[in-house]
């Protein structure tokens, strides 16, 4: 994912000062360095990182900081608000028209990932906004590129108008947005003509779409990976076109991530998307207070909390919640339970936003294909193995057959009854305990203090029946 290298940078030069009683001047000033060097080497602005931890130091020598209670979680804070306020503050939503039809002029440069982006923001707008897309072919310089979009339309089942690569785009628009009105398209996507750099040429033939478009949205395609240089590019393009916003492309990659650390403070161009994945769903808005935490390694609860709304039916997961509690959780139900996971996303990227399992998965590679080995020993069992999970635990030929079945060992049947039983019996546990006992940051810690508690409880009873 995009600012791994900065984040653990980031979060090691707050581990110096977290934890400290007492913060003086010299342990500032040793973070401030980490902090300079860990925004340089993400390739950030320059004129970005003076300021940065110029107002971070500050806001963080102030005498109710190094002479307060708990400094160093003070520091942490004063540094995610300043990541927030390079970034934008705030979500700065698209432009949809209420009435008629929403125009979105696509721009950037070539590689980025516009056309691809074109689609996935169609897809994006029609689930969100219930909008009726219109994907418009205006790169008649690069043929493979109005194939692409094609697909892109067959595969999203979307409207996509094109006349090839032999008319001008200023006839091609006009002409796509004759179509959309009989058509009853209520989203025009222009994907435009990128280049390898920036010219006349090219920018005069998009002041020319632009005219005849009279977009809602002119959004920037920027590639996470060129760093500094995405900010040279969005200038350029702002200059000319008024850039409303920006969409980062890349950002599951490794990259520094120094173009969206940059971009709104030189140019003042909002991120508004942000593509996290080649798959077509793919495609989030931007938070920037979400991607602060993030990169301070608090994970991002909110985002998950999206995830889980949007592709996670309440009844099914409340239905599924009231098994696991009352010990009926089935094989079913955990066939059911994988594929809500799935909906959600890649595994590795769902566990990097709940609070610090991303130091946690640090080094380590989460196997997707672990998830695919689980269905196929469940579904190398009987309808009846799967309704009840007992007949597999109590019986070893049972097991073995399930690992023929699905071409796995006894002792991976043996771990998937060992996690089913796991996950049913913390449940039970929880769903007995007092609420107001439940430490949010550590619900395990407390139940086992919760049973300490209660098996000191029984110990005092029988003393007392002794005496």
């Amino acid at each position: 994912m995009a600012f791994d290298n900065l984040s653990d940078r980031m979060q090691m030069a707050m581990r110096r000062i977290t934890g400290k009683g007492r913060l003086t001047e010299k342990d500032i000033e040793e973070m401030m360095r980490e902090v300079r060097l860990s925004l340089l080497e993400a390739d950030v602005n320059y004129k970005v990182v003076k300021e940065f931890t110029k107002n971070v130091k500050e806001k963080a020598m102030g005498e109710r900081i190094l002479k307060g209670l708990n400094p160093g979680q003070q520091v942490v804070k004063i540094v995610n608000d300043e990541l927030k306020r390079v970034m934008g503050e705030k979500v700065e939503p698209l432009t949809i028209s209420m009435v008629g039809i929403t125009k979105i002029m696509m721009v950037g440069l070539q590689g980025a990932g516009k056309t691809t982006t074109s689609g996935k923001l169609a897809m994006h707008l029609r689930k969100l906004n219930k909008l009726k897309p219109l994907l418009v072919a205006l790169d008649v310089y690069r043929p493979a590129a109005v194939e692409q979009l094609k697909t892109l339309g067959q595969q999203l089942n979307v409207d996509v108008f094109e006349m090839g690569t032999s008319e001008k785009p200023q006839t091609i628009i006009k002409r796509a947005m004759e179509f959309a009105v009989e058509n009853g398209n209520t989203l025009v996507i222009a994907d435009t003509a990128g280049r390898l750099h920036i010219d006349e040429k090219m920018m005069q033939e998009l002041i020319d779409v632009k005219d005849i478009l009279k977009p809602d949205e002119v959004l920037l395609t920027l590639d996470a990976m060129t760093g500094q240089d995405a900010v040279t590019v969005a200038s350029s393009f702002n200059e000319t076109l008024g850039v409303t916003g920006a969409i980062l492309t890349k950002l599951d990659g490794d990259t520094r991530g120094g173009g969206a650390l940059s971009l709104r403070t030189v140019t003042n161009i909002p991120i508004k998307l942000m593509g996290v994945g080649e798959k077509l769903d793919q495609l989030e808005v931007f938070h920037p207070e979400r991607m602060a935490s993030r990169i301070l390694g608090m994970g991002d609860v909110m985002t998950l909390v999206d995830k889980v709304t949007e592709n996670i039916d309440e009844d099914d997961m409340m239905g599924l919640m009231e098994k696991m509690m009352s010990g009926k959780f089935n094989y079913n139900d955990y066939i059911k339970q994988l594929k809500m996971i799935k909906r959600m996303g890649s595994l590795g990227g769902i566990m990097k936003l709940i609070p610090g399992m991303g130091k946690a998965l640090k080094g380590k590679d989460v196997d997707e294909k672990q998830l695919v080995y689980i269905e196929a020993m469940i579904s190398s069992m009987t309808k009846a193995e799967r309704k009840n999970p007992k007949l597999i635990a109590q019986s070893s030929s049972r097991r073995r057959r399930v690992a023929g079945g699905s071409g796995k060992s006894v002792s991976d049947v043996n771990r998937l009854i060992q996690t089913l039983d796991q996950q049913t019996s913390v449940m039970k546990r929880m769903s007995s305990m007092d609420p107001n006992t439940i430490n949010p940051s550590n619900p395990f810690g407390s139940m086992k203090n919760q049973q300490i508690k209660q098996k000191k409880g029984k110990g005092k009873n029988k003393k007392r029946l002794r005496f």
